[in-house]
């Protein structure tokens, strides 16, 4: 039965007159006689007998009538679920982030994108740039979010920069390190992070540091300094102000040229026109709008 004889059949029971009926469905009163003895056909019964008092549902028009009555609710409760579905964020949203990311500032975003969209399901993995750009090549994210020259082709979106810190227990002065014994903590990767800090300190200092140590990880680099082990350059987005150490930001000035550090969202157009993906990337822009963007000064 499909849904317009469903209806045709659910109306003729609750009219009991052709002409009525015939009005609400606007056919004609013979179309709609027509249609009547084509659903009696297709059922091998009389649905309907009629009198001088109207319609009267035989009992096997009792049963079609229930039946077509149940068919009609249950195709709106199933339009419903539909609606439903267009209106929800559903599926997975799959994530590559750079660890530092994830680690300072993905959780407070994610907080937020499962309270508004509880029936999204969240893919995470972290590491290095590189290893976000591979993520994405290969299909195993939807977007990335990658720290500083984003070399990507598709869609890319500027979240935020970081001011850069020299952090040190002990160094108060930019200068002091000229005179300073303390080992410079470095954090390597495989990005252009590690190559940035050096072109800086060529620019502002004539000779290498006296004692290095160099890590792979950045909160191990951060908690070394943070331990007065040495002194370390870090982004803000590292620093929750709770720390107990001198901050020297490495200021950008006519003079200075200063370090900042940038993080994009970047991914394929056809990913983007995901629903789950575009209410991440609205929950993004709203968190990043709340950081000082030393870009613009403001």
């Amino acid at each position: 039965m499909t849904v317009t004889e469903a209806e045709i059949i659910k109306i003729l029971a609750e009219e009991k007159n052709m002409r009525k009926a015939a009005e609400r469905l606007f056919l004609t009163q013979p179309a709609l006689s027509q249609r009547l003895q084509s659903i009696e056909k297709d059922w091998g019964a009389q649905l309907f007998i009629r009198s001088q008092k109207g319609l009267t549902p035989t009992p096997a028009g009792e049963l079609v009538v229930q039946y077509a009555s149940e068919t009609i609710t249950r195709r709106e409760e199933v339009f419903e679920t539909i609606q439903a579905l267009n209106s929800k964020v559903h599926g997975t949203l799959k994530i590559a982030c750079a660890s530092i990311v994830g680690q300072n500032w993905l959780p407070k975003v994610l907080k937020d994108f499962v309270t508004q969209y509880p029936d999204a399901k969240i893919s995470l993995m972290t590491g290095w740039s590189s290893e976000i750009v591979k993520a994405l090549y290969e299909g195993e994210a939807h977007v990335g979010i990658v720290r500083g020259q984003a070399d990507w082709k598709g869609k890319k979106m500027h979240l935020f920069r970081d001011m850069m810190y020299l952090v040190d227990k002990e160094i108060t002065e930019m200068e002091d390190i000229l005179t300073s014994d303390r080992p410079f903590i470095q954090f390597k990767s495989d990005s252009d992070y590690y190559q940035e800090i050096q072109q800086w300190w060529q620019r502002h200092f004539n000779s290498n540091p006296r004692h290095q140590i160099i890590v792979d990880q950045i909160e191990t680099c951060k908690q070394m300094a943070v331990n007065g082990i040495g002194y370390a350059i870090l982004p803000s987005i590292t620093l929750n102000g709770e720390e107990k150490v001198n901050k020297i930001p490495l200021t950008n000035t006519e003079k200075d040229h200063g370090l900042t550090r940038d993080t994009w969202l970047i991914g394929y157009e056809s990913s983007f026109e995901l629903r789950q993906v575009e209410a991440f990337v609205n929950v993004v822009q709203d968190h990043a709008r709340c950081l000082y963007d030393y870009s613009k000064g403001q």
